[in-house]
């Protein structure tokens, strides 16, 4: 895949409401929580940035002043803010206010808590690299269930030799979690209202049409949910940076 084919504009869902994060989010917006000493969404923003996206259309909703003002301090990549202060509109619903300002390209959805310890290349790079909206109407990272910190479900999806993804049954055990971060191109949302609904809703028609992709992801996922998960993640990521010292 060239480089003038990889997507460069990315949208961070940061409208949350952190709700499990509490005590620490009663006065602080959940992607400004502080991970090994930097703002969870600053981690994002830098992966991002070093992948090569030039611009990061960011949504807020909860204490959205805290983030604005935070964000100013950024270089890379350019930040636009999705205003959604009004109304909550969930992942979907989010995007979907926000494709004005994403463009009429395929763009990368990225969680503002999603986090890992990298094994080697880049994950975003591999992930932008295997992009190809001839094959494909979204392509997910996933991460494996057995080998993720602070999880503990039941997993999401399967993952066939092709690298289509199937969900898994209600009554079975799937080997991977979506890792938060995915690519997507925008004519799965054509038909959509606005308001709020979850993404799940046009990954489902991706599905339905054998165009959900996905790769996994190499290295630790984390799951930074709760104030536990959080204390673990630092942990993990403090012993990762004494052994690559």
């Amino acid at each position: 895949m060239s480089t003038a084919q990889r997507p460069t504009t990315a949208m961070v869902l940061a409208a949350g409401l952190g709700t499990r994060m509490r005590p620490l989010t009663d006065t602080l917006p959940k992607p400004l929580v502080p991970l090994a000493g930097r703002a969870m969404i600053d981690h994002v923003l830098d992966r991002l940035a070093a992948a090569g996206i030039t611009t990061a259309v960011v949504n807020v909703h909860y204490l959205a002043d805290a983030i604005e003002q935070h964000l100013k301090a950024r270089k890379a990549p350019r930040i636009v803010i999705s205003d959604e202060r009004g109304v909550l509109l969930e992942t979907g619903g989010g995007v979907l206010r926000a494709l004005p300002l994403l463009g009429n390209a395929p763009f990368v959805i990225h969680n503002s808590d999603s986090v890992w310890i990298e094994r080697g290349v880049s994950n975003l790079d591999r992930l932008l690299d295997a992009w190809d909206e001839t094959r494909m109407d979204s392509l997910m990272l996933l991460a494996p269930t057995a080998a993720s910190l602070g999880y503990d479900g039941r997993g999401d999806f399967n993952l066939n030799s092709a690298g289509v993804i199937s969900r898994r049954a209600a009554s079975e055990t799937a080997p991977y979690v979506f890792a938060g971060v995915s690519i997507i191109h925008p004519k799965l949302f054509a038909g959509e209202s606005e308001g709020p609904f979850s993404l799940n809703r046009v990954w489902d028609r991706a599905i339905s049409a054998g165009r959900l992709y996905g790769i996994t992801l190499e290295g630790l996922w984390m799951h930074v949910g709760t104030p536990d998960a959080l204390d673990e993640a630092n942990a993990a990521m403090a012993a990762a940076q004494g052994q690559s010292a």
